[in-house]
């Protein structure tokens, strides 16, 4: 157990480090970004960049999931694993990275603060905090399938548990998408869709608690 337990430590160190550094480059792609396109401040109405950086941008948000989402295979043995160590990769990658930008830009002012979060497949906008809580509950998730995998007694997800949860995300994915038009059409973003974003949230928790209970159950 003990042996296990360091191991665990190591691979949560070693996951986490990756990450962390990951952030810092994309917050200094973007610090470079913002220097050249918006040197009066990022604020909205956001002017587009031109096409080719645009086109550039979409392929360094690609590579960057490709990234994490590699790291996350190699720290697990099988597909649940492999989704919680992407999961805890994502989560903290995204939290530094808006901790690395406050640093450097001084940016966000507060977690309110609009950004442009992606570009896959259309802009995705949101105050910093949705992401944030997102990250927050993926650590968490990643965590607890680890630690329950080194204890020997992992969790068990259903396939029908994974349609779910993967619905939950297009849902939360959707909450971002609801101002894509403010991006494309240069406008102010319109209040932020929170209750789309909390139904997705409380779906996707449902459903991961719901794999926790069940195997309880199955023990007792």
């Amino acid at each position: 157990m003990e042996q296990n337990s360091f191991h665990l430590r190591g691979r949560i160190i070693t996951l986490a480090v990756f990450a962390i550094a990951m952030a810092f480059l994309e917050a200094a792609v973007v610090v470079y970004l913002r220097e050249l396109y918006y040197p009066e401040g990022f604020s909205f109405p956001l002017k587009m960049i031109p096409p080719k950086i645009y086109t550039i941008e979409l392929g360094r948000e690609a590579a960057t999931i490709m990234m994490l989402a590699a790291v996350g295979w190699f720290s697990g043995r099988n597909f649940k694993s492999r989704f919680a160590g992407f999961a805890m990769a994502f989560g903290v990658w995204d939290i530094f990275y808006y901790l690395f930008l406050k640093i450097t830009l001084d940016w966000p002012s507060g977690l309110m603060d609009w950004d442009l979060l992606f570009l896959i497949p259309l802009p995705w906008l949101g105050p910093v905090l949705a992401p944030i809580i997102v990250s927050i509950f993926l650590i968490a998730a990643g965590l607890y399938i680890w630690r329950r995998e080194a204890s020997h007694n992992p969790i068990i997800i259903s396939k029908r548990q994974w349609v779910i949860i993967s619905f939950a995300g297009l849902i939360i994915i959707g909450s971002f998408l609801t101002n894509t038009t403010a991006m494309l059409e240069q406008t102010t973003p319109q209040s932020f869709r929170w209750d789309i974003f909390a139904i997705g949230l409380l779906l996707g928790l449902a459903a991961f608690s719901k794999s926790i209970t069940s195997v309880k159950r199955k023990k007792n």
